[in-house]
């Protein structure tokens, strides 16, 4: 009798055990539950580089208005042999500027888009948010003649719910890990300084070609240069995507600071 005591104490204390390491673990799974992906799908979010150890990087141009800059730019991306690099239009520059935007598509330039309001996005509804995209596409497509799968918003400004319209509308939001600071004209020797120090393999580079930037395409000669010097190799975006792994280095909040260029 006193042996079947024993025997049954022990499993209790046993089965006592395992429950409390259950409730344990279950109460770190509870607390944790928004930062554990193990068996649920990655949350959307926004490629600033992506991890390669090759010496490539992306050459990237917003435009949003304006028609003094574009076309300089691109003569001078071809003068230099730069074949690959992306830009990202605005669907109504895109609509009034349409002898441009087919430039920069027989160069055989990478588009995407950069919205439809320059507006930070964030401060919209789900539905505003969504008809903005759109939107935009619907413009772009009907200029270009292709459907982007890029896009990345004006002024740089996204939160959760951004990410998750753009990837429901078959988006990739894209950002930059080199901002060459070329929209408050800072000075071509600055520019170029800060584009060529901070490049690293994988970057992708932010650069204007809004009337606004008056100074990029002075800049833009001694940058391809430099870092072709360093033994870079130029890629559009999505060159650079899908020749290495697409988990990049990620945000899903939008960032502390504004572009407004």
């Amino acid at each position: 009798m006193n042996h079947f005591f024993v025997y049954n104490a022990r499993s209790m204390k046993r089965f006592l055990f395992l429950l409390m390491a259950a409730l344990f673990s279950a109460g770190v799974v509870w607390a944790e539950r928004d930062n554990i992906s193990v068996f649920a799908p990655h949350p959307p979010a926004a490629v600033y580089s992506v991890p390669t150890d090759r010496k490539v990087v992306a050459l990237t141009f917003d435009i949003s208005w304006g028609d003094k800059r574009a076309e300089p730019i691109l003569d001078i991306l071809k003068n230099k042999g730069v074949k690959n690099a992306t830009f990202f239009l605005s669907s109504p520059w895109s609509k009034t500027h349409p002898e441009l935007v087919k430039k920069i598509a027989d160069g055989g330039y990478e588009i995407g888009s950069h919205g439809h309001k320059h507006d930070n996005y964030s401060q919209f509804s789900d539905e505003e948010i969504r008809r903005q995209i759109a939107t935009a596409h619907g413009i772009l497509t009907e200029v270009t003649g292709r459907e982007p799968k890029l896009i990345r918003m004006p002024n740089g400004d996204f939160d959760k719910r951004v990410l998750r319209i753009a990837e429901d509308l078959n988006y990739k939001v894209i950002q930059w890990d080199t901002d060459s600071l070329d929209w408050t004209n800072p000075g071509v020797n600055a520019i170029v300084s800060r584009v060529v120090d901070k490049a690293h393999p994988g970057d992708i580079i932010l650069l204007h070609a809004s009337d606004s930037c008056k100074q990029t395409h002075e800049a833009l000669p001694a940058i391809i240069d430099q870092l072709r010097a360093k033994g870079y190799e130029f890629v559009t975006v999505s060159q650079m995507l899908s020749q290495t792994e697409t988990e990049g280095k990620t945000v899903e909040d939008k960032p502390s600071w504004m572009r407004f260029a």
